[in-house]
């Protein structure tokens, strides 16, 4: 049996050589590691193996181990006679977040304050555990979970849980401006022209953490967070980019319609660049209809605005604006024919 603690840190050549020693029965492998398998393990190793997933202990569990260690002569402080109060270890199981050599390094440290009555309270249990146990890895699943959880409960209208995920992520260490960056991508892709203050808010709120930092800029990420979850939802931008951004991938790019091309010298303008342009401002209501996609792309349409904010008042201008463009190809299409 071949025991690997933290195999995550065994670069691919290494797990590469384990391989056939595995394969072969040579060796029972036996990985252990804080990090996601499957981003971390070779997949030819990991599809030989069996992964099984170790929870956080219950505080049930920290209190029963706790328990144990406070009467257990030989590995633990049974020798001192000890006892914790009810309220003493109501704390500590809170504050080891399931982590069980938490619980018993501040039980041991906590234990060297005790006063003639042995025992353990509240107070001797926070002086000696001084914060929470983190359980949060900057570079982990834990921070792509949290982050995750951040913008589904925005996305949710939710600014009670979005606060405290923005919290617990400020609060472990993570990157303020990597969570203003977040924030302004959400600003675009879920709030959108439903709101379309809530992206000057998000840039003006990562100017402010840039430049005050922490812990004061948290309060202007608070105020934004708050502002996007309470404020109207819209991913039709995100939509209609997508559908423009696969047209661009998968059909011919033709040329730019000739009447748009850009005519900065007489041979452009002899070719007939720009002719045929028509200045918009010279029309009634500032709109006139043009051909404006390439031809292979003719007619077709990317925004659809929702009847959310202040995307109502676009979709009924927008109709207005289809209209124009209707009209002024039926009349290219007389003409034509004329």
């Amino acid at each position: 049996v071949l025991f690997v603690d933290e195999i995550h840190r065994f670069n691919r050549s290494q797990q590469d050589a384990i391989l056939p020693h595995v394969e072969d029965g040579t060796v029972i492998l036996i990985g252990a590691t804080t990090e996601n398998p499957s981003f971390e393990v070779n997949a030819p190793l990991l599809s030989r193996s069996r992964v099984i997933t170790l929870r956080a202990l219950t505080d049930d569990h920290v209190k029963t181990i706790v328990s144990r260690a406070l009467v257990d002569d030989e590995r633990g402080l049974g020798q001192d006679q000890l006892t914790i109060d009810a309220d003493g270890l109501d704390l500590l199981a809170n504050m080891a977040n399931g982590d069980a050599r938490f619980a018993l390094n501040t039980l041991e440290v906590a234990s060297a304050g005790v006063g003639d009555d042995r025992v353990i309270t509240a107070d001797l249990v926070q002086d000696a555990a001084q914060r929470r146990a983190a359980t949060y890895d900057k570079d982990g699943d834990d921070h792509y979970d949290t982050i995750s959880a951040l913008h589904k409960t925005i996305r949710g209208s939710d600014p009670d849980a979005a606060l405290y995920w923005l919290a617990r992520m400020l609060e472990r260490g993570d990157d303020p401006m990597y969570v203003a960056r977040r924030l302004v991508r959400f600003a675009s892709e879920d709030v959108g022209l439903a709101d379309p203050q809530a992206l000057e808010l998000a840039m003006a709120a990562q100017q402010a953490v840039h430049f005050i930092g922490l812990p004061e800029g948290a309060l202007a990420l608070a105020e934004l967070t708050v502002y996007l979850a309470l404020a109207p939802k819209s991913n039709a931008i995100y939509v209609a980019y997508g559908q423009a951004r696969d047209d661009v991938a998968r059909t011919r790019n033709d040329p730019v319609p000739i009447h748009l091309r850009n005519a900065p010298a007489k041979l452009m303008k002899d070719l007939g660049y720009g002719e045929g342009y028509k200045y918009a401002h010279d029309f009634d209501e500032g709109i006139v209809g043009q051909q404006n996609l390439p031809e292979n792309l003719k007619g077709r349409t990317y925004y659809t605005p929702t009847e959310r904010g202040f995307e109502r008042n676009l979709r009924d201008r927008l109709e207005r604006i289809r209209e124009i463009y209707r009209e002024s190809a039926s009349e290219a299409g007389r003409d034509s024919k004329a």
